[in-house]
């Protein structure tokens, strides 16, 4: 549970440092590649985030089985403590708003839909709505449909007819409805991120700019005629989650600027592009290194068969051993109620034979031995693993049991 929350928490961290990187870097791309660049380099996003669940390499694990065992002059009914209920009462939250957000984005995509009425074709490979709740527009994931008003003819001219289907084939080419539909998804992951209302604006907005400049760029003498065609159709009527429409009166001045100060692109295409994957890239690196220090995957491996396993004896000639274990203090309130339990410890131990991090890999009853245990592994010496008759760093998997038996406590 805590590790879902916590692996949750780290990603809206760093998906709040590529929003803001995004921010900052978008001026230099915007006059280095244009609105295309600008509209690609979101990309880091996904990739960011993906990057955060890839497995990290962690160090050959050798089993250790030491008994400890704490005196104890009588024996109590077992009482294991209650977890504490807050990580239930935040993922409760957090399910509630994911799928609250989901049911209104699919809402008002449905609601779009039905508002189109009876859809029939046309010539040109459109269709023809018999209602205008907010077109032309591309509608539709696996077989996304041009759709235009019934109007589409009278209020437009047949040469910007002809930009605004264009406009609306780039978006079903580049699969923009597809990119609509992971912010729609990210929203509703992220519903609590202060950041993502704003991001998602942006990214919108970057996409209609991609998309315009992608039209106009090999028609520059029809700049003119497409700003037309903006200023006839303010969407005022809702807009479709998922679907890519002409017309957004949000942005309306942001886009006539772009026509009238569009330039061709400083940079090559493929130059854009590296710079692009080079940025996601570099950010993925960095948010996969940060997450050496919450990896707290448990590994379950037969004691006697581990250290003949290939991958082991790949790396390591010879497996750490223990050298001086003593033994942990029973905690007294685990004592005062006569709880037993086990601790699975994961011990790193550098080339010289002392314990380095040390993590709790389970326990049971949670969280009751995990301090004293690891308190105590903190003080033991081994005998360092070897490759290639040198000493080396390795870890160990150390279980340990605390039971009571009969005899009086130490003093």
């Amino acid at each position: 549970m805590t590790e879902l929350l916590t692996g949750l928490m780290q990603a809206s961290v760093w998906l709040a440092i590529a929003v803001l990187l995004l921010a900052a870097s978008r001026p230099l791309l915007l006059a280095l590649g244009g609105a295309a660049l600008v509209y690609r380099s979101w990309w880091c996003v996904p990739v960011l985030l993906l990057t955060l669940h890839l497995p990290l390499p962690v160090a050959p694990l050798a089993d250790a089985l030491p008994m400890l065992a704490a005196a104890a002059a009588w024996s109590a009914p077992v009482v294991a403590p209650a977890a504490p209920a807050w990580p239930w009462l935040l993922l409760v939250a957090w399910a509630l708003g994911a799928l609250g957000n989901g049911a209104i984005a699919w809402r008002a995509q449905r609601r779009f839909e039905r508002a189109l009425g009876t859809l029939r074709p046309r010539a040109d490979g459109s269709w023809q709505a018999s209602a205008d709740p907010g077109l032309p527009a591309l509608v539709g994931l696996w077989a996304p449909r041009i759709v235009v008003g019934p109007g589409f003819e009278a209020d437009f001219s047949a040469a910007e007819q002809a930009l605004i289907l264009q406009h609306e084939r780039s978006h079903r080419r580049h699969g923009d409805p597809w990119a609509n539909l992971a912010l729609v998804v990210l929203r509703c992951v992220f519903w609590f991120h202060p950041l993502l209302p704003w991001a998602a604006r942006r990214f919108l907005r970057d996409q209609e700019l991609a998309c315009d400049a992608r039209t106009i760029d090999p028609h520059p003498a029809q700049r003119r005629l497409y700003a037309n065609a903006l200023l006839k159709a303010q969407l005022v009527h809702p807009v479709a989650p998922m679907a890519c429409h002409w017309r957004s009166q949000p942005m309306l001045k942001e886009r006539i600027a772009m026509l009238k100060e569009h330039k061709r692109k400083a940079l090559p295409w493929m130059t854009g592009q590296v710079l692009v994957v080079g940025m996601s890239l570099g950010l993925a690196a960095v948010a996969w290194a940060s997450k050496g220090g919450i990896d707290t995957a448990s590994i379950e491996a037969d004691p006697a068969a581990l250290a003949n396993q290939a991958g082991t004896a790949a790396v390591v000639d010879v497996p750490a051993k223990t050298r001086d274990m003593a033994p942990p203090s029973y905690p007294s309130a685990a004592f005062e109620q006569g709880l037993s339990g086990k601790v699975v410890l994961r011990v790193e131990v550098d080339a010289e034979g002392k314990a380095g991090e040390v993590r709790v890999l389970s326990s049971t009853p949670a969280g009751v031995f995990d301090a004293a245990s690891i308190a105590a592994a903190k003080k033991w010496t081994f005998e360092p693993a070897r490759r290639d008759g040198k000493a080396v760093a390795s870890a160990l998997k150390i279980p340990m049991t605390f039971q009571m038996n009969e005899t009086g406590p130490a003093p």
